[in-house]
């Protein structure tokens, strides 16, 4: 009796497909089209690692069914008691149905792959695709690579001797820094983290200007309110960095809206580490860049440690960059100590963003050579080797020496005499700001409210009364 059910579809079928002239002609018999193959190409053995290409696959299937013959199709579901809808027409595009359970791995058989073009040797791979540099830009580039790595020494033994409170390195991710700021314009706007001095360098901060905001004296364009290291520049678009982690991520989505709406010719860039993505900012402000079509570059700077938390228990995923799928936001991993890869990454970046209104995801994997800060001693909770091995072995400034001097464009004196004049720059700088005076103490109650309020104004009272009675408690060099 099946047999016979079965026999009779196949025949109701051929019928209706000879009527309505979709038999050819070299179809001569009902087994013929039986055992024709599928209009789509088999899946790979990749596909069959990936439930996405697999999903992918089978809309494809349906989708070319779908234009032979609606009608016939719908015949051949019902005698075949399968569902009428293959296809669900879902906001944001169609849906395939599959009769078969599967949920989607947390775990894939193969990690997102890492673009890279120098190798640790400073050679270009072969048959790699990098945005060319020239050799002015190259030099510059290294030039300031060597002189965030001076700054953050002398500041680092300065912090040591007591002249400054706090300060925090960018050891390890000196290409991070001058790389991305160089694939960047003037008008593209900065929101950075605490480890991003190397952009504003590159947009011309001069490093009296750093020691001043360090030192905090009259001459700092934060008037002493900020800790050291919180730099931030009108003039140069980068915004005055915030200690709280990732608050400036939707801050920079929302500048990024703000762009596009006056169709200006810029994105916005913003910068944070692998333990920001931990924070609700971080997730709230990709799904709004996503929705709201707005160009701005999340850079993520994946070191490794979050402070003394390390990435695998920071979280379970194949690092951050699969989260930018998953909101919707394109995404790419580059070895952050890969000078020219970053700087490819990001300029591509910034095209993309720009000419198609899309935020896009860069997740540069580096590490922290240096400690989290002078509050930090990383030797607690990591292996010195470890440490060591990156500080030798995949040193992003000694990398990138190595391709200018095959280029021709760098040699050992212009090493020593680049880094004595920074050196001495540096230690004038400093000199010259741990002597400027102090902001007056009425500094810390303006720019907020143009008319201040009453109890603002007895707080200020309050405050120079006391220290005119209590002067032993305070600075001597801060004017009341």
């Amino acid at each position: 009796m099946a047999l016979c059910l079965r026999t009779s579809s196949r025949s109701i079928l051929y019928y209706l497909k000879s009527k309505m002239g979709l038999l050819s002609s070299s179809s001569s018999s009902l087994t013929h089209q039986h055992h024709q193959k599928p209009p789509f190409t088999a899946p790979t053995a990749q596909n069959l690692r990936d439930p996405f290409a697999n999903f992918s696959t089978k809309v494809n299937l349906l989708s070319t069914r779908r234009f032979q013959s609606t009608k016939v199709e719908e015949q051949w579901d019902s005698l075949n008691h399968a569902h009428h809808n293959q296809v669900l027409d879902f906001p944001g595009g169609k849906v395939a149905f599959t009769p078969e359970m599967r949920f989607i791995s947390e775990s894939p058989v193969e990690r997102v792959h890492c673009y890279r073009v120098l190798d640790d040797n400073g050679q270009v791979i072969m048959s790699s695709k990098f945005k060319q540099v020239s050799e002015e830009i190259a030099v510059k580039m290294y030039s300031d690579m060597v002189t965030l790595q001076t700054m953050d020494s002398v500041f680092y033994e300065a912090q040591r001797q007591g002249r400054i409170s706090f300060y925090a390195t960018a050891i390890g991710e000196e290409a991070i820094n001058i790389a991305s700021a160089a694939a960047l314009t003037i008008d593209d706007l900065v929101f950075p983290q605490y480890r991003e001095p190397g952009v504003l360098l590159w947009r011309g901060f001069s490093l009296q200007e750093f020691a001043n905001q360090c030192f905090g004296n009259k001459d700092d364009y934060g008037k002493g309110r900020q800790m050291p290291i919180h730099y931030g520049s009108h003039k140069h678009n980068y915004f005055t960095v915030a200690a709280t982690i990732a608050t400036q991520v939707p801050h920079a989505v929302g500048a990024a809206y703000s762009l596009k709406m006056d169709r200006k010719k810029a994105c916005v860039i913003t910068y944070f580490g692998d333990g920001g993505t931990s924070e609700g900012d971080f997730h709230a402000a990709l799904n709004f860049a996503a929705v709201m079509e707005v160009p701005v570059i999340f850079f993520c700077r994946n070191n490794g440690w979050a402070i003394s938390t390390p990435t695998s228990d920071q979280f379970r995923s194949d690092g951050v960059v699969v989260k930018g799928p998953a909101y919707g936001v394109r995404s790419i991993r580059v070895d952050g100590n890969d000078t020219l890869a970053i700087y490819t990454a990001v300029h591509a970046a910034r095209e993309m963003a720009i000419s198609e209104n899309r935020p896009i995801l860069i997740e540069a994997l580096t590490y922290r050579v240096g400690h989290h800060s002078t509050s930090d001693d990383s030797t607690k909770y990591r292996p010195v080797d470890e440490i060591e091995w990156w500080r030798s072995a995949r040193d992003p400034v000694a990398r990138f020496r190595k391709w200018i001097e095959s280029n021709g464009w760098w040699c050992s004196e212009d090493e020593s005499e680049l880094r004595t004049s920074v050196r001495k720059q540096m230690l004038h700088a400093i000199q010259v700001a741990e002597k400027a005076d102090k902001p007056p103490i009425a500094e810390l109650f303006t720019d907020v409210y143009n008319v201040p309020p009453s109890n603002l104004c007895e707080q200020e009272k309050f405050l120079k009364e006391t220290m005119k009675r209590h002067p032993q408690d305070y600075m001597p060099d801060v004017p009341v």
